[in-house]
C-alpha cells in the first residue's frame, strides 16, 4: 500500500507533468470545463450535501464555534451561488496570451511581454468547502494546476467537490490530474507538499493566522498571503448618520466569520455622543460583545474595557473593539499602526477628507461610504478569488484570474546579433 509520502509526491508530480499541457489549451476548453462543473455541482448537489453534513456533524460533536461551522457548512444556497460564480467565470476575460506590453528596438528585434500561467499552484486552506471550487476554477481558467490541501474538518465535503472537478475535466477532454487532492499525511503531508519546489510553483494558503505563518516558515516555494484581517471603519464627525450605523452594522454582524469582516471601529470625537449609543443598541440587539476605550464607555457603559491587545485582534466572531479618536490623522495613525493593510473604510460625506483617507492608509483595499465586506474578488467582478493577498509584490487584495498569471518576454527577430 503507497505510504503518504509517495502519496503526496505523485500528486505533485503528476501535476507538474500535465502543467506543460494545460498552459495552452484553449479558451473555449477551459470555459467548457466550467460549464460542466457547474452543472454538476446542481446535479449533484444533494449527494454534497450528505458529504458535508458529515463534517458538520463531526465538528459539532467536538463543540467547534458557531463561525467555524458557519465557515465548513454549505446549503443549497451557497452551492448554488458556487454554480453562478462558475458561470461568471466563463464571461471574463483570459488573461492567457495577452500581450502587456510591445515594442520594436532600432535593430529591428520587436519584444513582447505576454502573460503566461505560473504553472502549479498549491492551495492551503482550513474549513470553506467553497475554497476548492473557487481555487480549482481560477487556476484552470488562467492555465493552471492546482494541488489543493484543505483541513481535515472538511475532508469529506472536499473529497465529493474534487470529483466533480475531475469529472468535469474528463468531460471536457483536459487532464484530469490538473486537480489533485491531499487527503493523507496530516501536517507531515503539509510540510512535505512545501518542500516539493521541483514540482509546484507558488503556494497560498488560506485561513487564520496560525496556518499562514506556519505555511509560511516551512515552505520552499514562494508564498502569497495575508496574515489576518484587521479591518477597520472609521466614522467621521460630517456623516451621514443612518448610513454609518448601517454600514458599520453589515461589516460586523453579516458573516463575523471572514477576513474582511469589520474589528474596530474608531469614531470622531464630535460625533460619539449622538453615534455610539445608537451603534451599541443595534450592536447589542445582533448579540456583539463591544470592547470599547474608557470614552466608548461613557456612551456605551455595559461595553467591557478594551486593553492594547485588542486593537491587534481578528475575532472572526461577534466581537468590535471601538475607540474615540480626535480626528482622521489620528484615526489614519490607529490604521497604519494596528492594521493589517486588508480592508479599511472611512464614512464622510466630506470628500476631502474621504480621499485624504484613502490616499494616506496603506492597505489593499480602502473604502468611502461602503463595508469592508465587498474585499471579495465576486464582488469586484473577478468570477471568484483564490484568495486576499496583503503583500506588495506581484498581487495585492483579491486575487483572481491575472493573479494566478505571470509572464513572459517573446523576442522576434531576423538575425540580428549583438556587437
Amino acid at each position: 500500500m503507497m505510504g503518504w509520502k509517495e502519496y503526496v509526491y505523485l500528486i505533485a508530480k503528476k501535476a507538474r507533468g500535465c502543467s506543460h499541457t494545460i498552459s495552452d489549451i484553449t479558451t473555449e476548453m477551459k470555459n467548457e470545463f466550467l460549464k460542466h462543473l457547474s452543472e454538476l455541482l446542481i446535479q449533484n448537489a444533494d449527494k454534497i450535501l450528505v458529504y458535508n453534513d458529515k463534517d458538520v456533524k463531526k465538528c459539532q460533536s467536538l463543540n467547534y464555534s458557531k463561525a467555524f461551522i458557519d465557515r465548513l457548512q454549505l446549503t443549497p444556497e451557497r452551492i448554488k451561488k458556487m454554480s453562478v460564480s462558475l458561470g461568471n467565470l466563463i464571461n471574463l476575460e483570459d488573461p492567457v496570451g495577452k500581450i502587456i506590453w510591445e515594442t520594436t528596438r532600432p535593430n529591428g528585434l520587436v519584444i513582447k511581454k505576454v502573460r503566461v500561467p505560473i504553472g502549479v499552484i498549491a492551495v492551503i486552506y482550513e474549513s470553506r468547502p467553497d475554497v476548492t471550487i473557487e481555487a480549482a476554477s481560477l487556476c484552470l481558467k488562467s492555465g493552471n494546476c492546482v494541488i489543493l490541501r484543505g483541513g481535515s474538518e472538511s475532508i469529506n465535503s472536499n473529497s465529493i467537490l474534487v470529483e466533480c472537478l475531475k469529472q468535469a475535466l474528463e468531460k471536457s477532454g483536459v487532464c484530469s490530474d490538473a486537480v489533485g487532492l491531499v487527503s493523507k499525511g496530516g501536517r507531515q503531508a503539509v510540510k512535505y507538499l512545501l518542500s516539493l519546489d521541483s514540482f509546484i510553483d507558488l503556494v497560498i494558503p488560506r485561513g487564520g493566522e496560525s496556518l499562514i505563518r506556519a505555511v509560511v516558515e516551512k515552505s520552499k516555494i514562494p508564498v502569497i498571503k495575508h496574515f489576518k484581517g484587521v479591518c477597520h471603519i472609521y466614522v467621521d464627525k460630517e456623516v451621514d448618520l443612518s448610513m454609518a450605523l448601517n454600514v458599520s452594522l453589515n461589516a460586523k454582524v453579516q458573516r463575523p466569520g471572514t477576513c474582511n469582516a469589520v474589528e474596530t471601529l474608531l469614531v470622531h470625537r464630535d460625533i460619539a455622543a449622538v453615534f455610539l449609543p445608537r451603534m451599541g443598541n443595534l450592536f447589542k440587539q445582533h448579540n456583539v460583545e463591544i470592547r470599547g476605550c474608557p470614552e466608548t464607555l461613557n456612551f456605551i457603559p455595559d461595553a467591557k474595557p478594551a486593553d492594547e491587545k485588542d486593537w491587534y485582534e481578528e475575532y472572526l466572531d461577534l466581537i468590535i473593539s471601538i475607540k474615540v479618536v480626535n480626528d482622521t490623522d489620528e484615526a489614519i495613525e490607529h490604521i497604519n499602526k494596528y492594521g493589517t493593510r486588508h480592508s479599511d473604510a472611512i464614512i464622510t460625506s466630506n470628500s476631502k477628507t474621504a480621499e485624504k483617507f484613502l490616499q494616506k492608509v496603506d492597505s489593499a483595499c480602502v473604502y468611502h461610504n461602503a463595508s469592508t465586506r465587498f474585499t471579495d474578488g465576486g464582488e469586484f467582478g473577478f468570477g471568484a478569488e483564490i484568495g486576499i493577498s496583503t503583500d506588495k509584490i506581484h498581487a495585492r487584495g483579491p486575487m483572481a484570474l491575472e493573479e494566478l498569471t505571470t509572464y513572459k518576454y517573446m523576442i522576434y527577430g531576423k538575425g540580428q546579433v549583438r556587437t
